[in-house]
């Protein structure tokens, strides 16, 4: 029998799932029908990107067996980095409709006519597969939108997890430091990319869920990917935001470099964007609500004349996610979010400041745990202000 390769220990995935069937219990729900590929590698260990296909893990309220119905390329994966013992194959063909072999599968559980969660707020279920389980159960049990069960176990950090998301805020410093060493006039954006990634990796990192940004010239002012790559200008400016991950746990760091010379403008939007940071980051205390640290992201900016040029929301909670997305959302730190900070949540905190009349860029952010006294900075690496000189 094949012994799977497991980042947690069994008794934390029957913990993870004792709860998980505790909630369902509370709500009322006899299953739960899981899409999500972040719940499936919560819960169970199932680590895989076939979730871009039709793929569902199947919990119930009682103990019985765990079910997972996927492709056939997914099977192995299954036995070999999960808990998981029961896999159900449902095969290409012209035609063929998964959702029916799911019927299957539920109807074998007893569970017609219940009252099935299903995840709906995934990357991993499509609205057109979406639609094809609805119209197959329409009628035999009755679905209600379950997605935030899971989430909101998630959300809290085991001691085990906080071990991986450290291990990534480590990386993450090692990261920027050789990134920062790299960025010079001249340099090739692709290099520095290179740089960063190489020290994750070297370091036993994995692949981020999306990004990075790195983006120079008009291109700092973007706070999303883009295609392309060009050489640093003499006088430049370069945006870096980054998730440095491992066992699939990310944390993130931020920063906007000038190239070559300073510029009293950027250094000034550098002053109130450390102040914004600071603010944040002593906002974010347990029992407080998380919208009390962007109202503090707020106030700082706003009073130094720049409400013109933030986010209209200052970060996010951070977890092990899959692609297209690092942010684990919800939740997102915006003005008037009530949901409170516990010990154990894991944010990404950032300060941006896009002047777009005056073609400048300036971010800083980084990662924290909120703790039972206040919060801890994960990631180590002094956020002061750099230039990258020749």
């Amino acid at each position: 029998m094949v012994q799977p390769s497991l980042h947690f220990s069994q008794a934390e995935y029957r913990q993870r799932l004792a709860q998980a069937r505790r909630l369902l219990v509370e709500r009322g729900l006899d299953a739960l029908l899981l899409f999500a590929p972040e719940s499936h590698y919560y819960l169970t260990g199932f680590d895989t990107n076939g979730y871009v296909f039709f793929q569902c893990v199947v919990l119930t309220a009682g103990d019985d067996v765990i079910t997972l119905l996927t492709r056939r390329p997914d099977v192995e994966q299954a036995r070999r980095t999960s808990i998981i013992e029961d896999m159900r194959v449902w095969y290409d063909a012209e035609g063929a409709n998964p959702a029916h072999d799911l019927k299957a599968i539920l109807a074998e559980k007893g569970l017609q006519g219940g009252h099935l969660g299903i995840e709906l707020a995934t990357y991993g279920l499509t609205a057109a597969n979406y639609i094809r389980v609805k119209d197959a159960l329409d009628g035999w049990c009755q679905l209600v939108d379950a997605s935030d069960l899971v989430r909101s176990l998630r959300v809290i950090k085991s001691p085990a997890e906080l071990a991986y998301v450290r291990r990534a805020a480590a990386l993450a410093d090692e990261a920027l430091t050789v990134m920062r060493a790299t960025a010079r006039p001249g340099t090739f954006e692709g290099d520095i990319m290179a740089a960063g990634q190489g020290a994750i990796f070297r370091g036993g990192g994995d692949m981020p869920a999306s990004g990075p940004v790195l983006g120079s010239g008009d291109r700092a002012l973007l706070v999303r990917n883009s295609t392309g790559s060009r050489y640093l200008d003499a006088q430049d400016q370069l945006t870096i935001e980054f998730a440095a991950v491992y066992r699939r746990y990310h944390a993130c760091l931020m920063q906007t470099l000038p190239i070559g010379e300073d510029q009293p403008q950027q250094r000034r939007m550098y002053d109130v964007t450390r102040e914004a940071l600071h603010a944040m980051t002593e906002a974010a205390t347990p029992g407080r609500p998380l919208g009390v640290i962007d109202e503090a992201h707020r106030q700082v900016y706003d009073a130094a004349g720049f409400g013109h040029a933030r986010m209209a929301a200052c970060g996010y909670a951070l977890g092990a996610t899959y692609r297209p997305n690092w942010m684990d959302v919800p939740p997102m730190l915006y003005a008037g979010n009530a949901m409170e900070a516990r010990p154990g949540m894991v944010l990404f905190m950032h300060a941006i400041l896009v002047d777009a009349p005056a073609n400048l860029a300036m971010s800083l952010g980084h990662t924290v745990v909120i703790t039972d006294m206040g919060r801890e900075v994960l990631t180590r690496h002094p956020l002061d202000y750099y230039v990258c000189r020749g």
